[in-house]
């Protein structure tokens, strides 16, 4: 299996998509473990499907909101769906003892758009666990093409509107093409910490190359076993 391919195993749990995902996961248990429950967390542009896979699906005294622009399907009694903008949230200040993102800041638009969400997390959430992939790392995590993200828009559109990328499929339609490439604004680790200032940011590696950042705020000072970035 080349490279690319095991990144993109998301579904089997033997795969090295899948076990990236759990060792990040096993960073945000060991956090939540030293909370004392009950636990509010928001999961902004989660499913139900992704903490069950990951085993916490039905945690005693554990509560998860799943923010989407769609409802999402919930089945679990401590789950619930609301619609809404990641940029301008309905919560109030402080309502979530844990907000929690994956992979998601990266599509909500330009940097001034991603800088809105970042505010809405830090504003609604004690705490936070927001991760996205580094615009950095030579395969880009979409499209799955090497350094995608640093072609020109021309490009990107061409190379989708003829082939299969990654988890889109080949779109003849320009307009569309051009909507799915443009829908995906990478960070640099820079960019991402100065959203959130306070926060300390993880590095999640992969062949000694920067894979993702994780911005985590409000835990104890050493839990996180990283400096602050």
């Amino acid at each position: 299996m080349t490279v690319v391919a095991a990144l993109a195993d998301n579904r089997n749990p033997q795969s090295l998509a899948s076990r990236l995902r759990q060792k990040r996961f096993s960073v945000f248990l060991r956090l939540v473990s030293s909370l004392s429950r009950p636990i509010r967390i928001l999961d902004v542009g989660g499913t139900q499907e992704f903490w069950e896979v990951m085993g916490f699906g039905e945690e005693q005294g554990v509560t998860v909101t799943l923010l989407n622009v769609y409802d999402q399907p919930t089945s679990l009694a401590n789950f619930s769906s609301v619609r809404g903008d990641a940029r301008a949230m309905i919560f109030e200040d402080g309502t979530f003892d844990i907000v929690f993102s994956n992979s998601v800041i990266e599509h909500v638009g330009e940097l001034e758009e991603q800088c809105k969400m970042a505010k809405e997390v830090q504003r609604v959430g004690k705490r936070y666990f927001v991760q996205t992939p580094s615009k950095y790392f030579p395969i880009e995590p979409h499209f799955l093409f090497p350094f995608f993200q640093f072609l020109p828009t021309t490009t990107k559109i061409w190379l989708l509107r003829h082939f299969d990328l990654g988890w889109h499929t080949k779109t003849e339609d320009f307009a569309k093409a051009r909507e799915q490439v443009e829908g995906v604004k990478l960070l640099s680790k820079r960019e991402f910490g100065e959203m959130f200032p306070k926060a300390t940011i993880l590095e999640e590696k992969f062949c000694g190359l920067t894979k993702s950042f994780t911005a985590c705020y409000g835990w104890a000072a050493d839990s996180t076993g990283s400096k602050k970035g």
